[in-house]
């Protein structure tokens, strides 16, 4: 039973990367097993389990969660000023959860942006057993993958109550489930990017979160308060697939820019030209004999 979940949570992972709808498998589809055998629950587990895309949705800021210090917080404490990334996780989750926070991490280590300067990150644990002593732990591991200590101010690992966590969940579309043969959650894996004010504004799917997607979905949320006028020009070069979850090139704005640009600096050179032919003739003159007096 546990093969076979790993297998699933593995399965999820990868189907998860290319859609926003639950996946759907046969026996055959889990682990490489033949119908027969105990993977052939697996559709029946599935039915529960997707991310159904909420663009827009406003997740409940008055939600109530204890951070890894085990003090009361609201959702919305995290909210106001800058974007945040959501995690769903489970802190004793034995692979999926794993990947899900290895993937994340590796991109904000590249990314030029630092938690809790241009961004938050919200971890939550949507198993309400776990406890903040868990969170705390995560915590630790997590900040110290991350590199940078000032990121303790703006990465919050959550746990809470079962209703709180609905909330949240529900909010965003996470569907999972609790298999009770192997103890285990069965979910899928995906970062979500929200406006903010608390809205959902980008899936991410997956466990493996390319940075410059992740960028543009973060100047995206923040409204365009972050980052660079040379990120204006990619956002309009690329644009979110909400199938895909990923940004793809728009062939004909790059077209566009690429023709502006030929335009600014063939005008440019010309510009220069006749700057260059205006000095040289005003040198030119400046050296030229005084004409004779009659």
């Amino acid at each position: 039973m546990k093969t076979w979940t790993a297998a699933l949570a593995m399965a999820l992972a990868l189907a998860s990367n290319a859609r926003a709808q639950p996946p759907r498998f046969t026996g055959a589809d889990v682990g490489g097993q033949p119908p027969g055998t105990s993977s052939e629950l697996v559709p029946d587990v599935l039915e529960k389990v997707g991310i159904d895309q909420k663009l827009n949705a406003q997740v409940p800021l008055d939600a109530e969660f204890r951070d890894e210090n085990g003090r009361p917080v609201t959702l919305g404490e995290y909210f106001g000023k800058r974007p945040v990334v959501l995690s769903l996780v489970y802190y004793e989750c034995p692979m999926l959860c794993t990947q899900v926070l290895n993937g994340a991490v590796a991109a904000f280590k590249v990314l030029n942006f630092n938690v809790g300067d241009e961004y938050e990150v919200v971890t939550l644990s949507f198993n309400p057993k776990e406890t903040p002593a868990m969170a705390s732990a995560k915590k630790e591991t997590y900040l110290n993958k991350y590199g940078r200590p000032a990121g303790a101010k703006g990465w919050h690992f959550l746990t809470g109550d079962q209703a709180a966590i609905d909330a949240l969940t529900s909010s965003v579309g996470f569907r999972y489930t609790f298999d009770q043969g192997s103890q285990q959650y069965v979910h899928a894996s995906a970062l979500m990017v929200l406006t903010p004010d608390g809205r959902v504004s980008k899936y991410f799917y997956g466990i493996d979160y390319p940075p410059k997607d992740l960028r543009l979905g973060l100047i995206e949320a923040s409204g365009g308060k972050i980052g660079t006028p040379v990120d204006q020009v990619l956002l309009y070069c690329y644009h979110y697939d909400p199938h895909s979850g990923k940004y793809s090139m728009v062939v004909m704005n790059v077209l566009r820019v690429a023709g502006v640009a030929t335009v600014a600096l063939i005008g440019g050179f010309i510009a220069a030209m006749w700057g260059l032919d205006r000095r040289k003739s005003k040198r030119a003159s400046a050296m030229a004999p005084p004409a004779p007096q009659v």
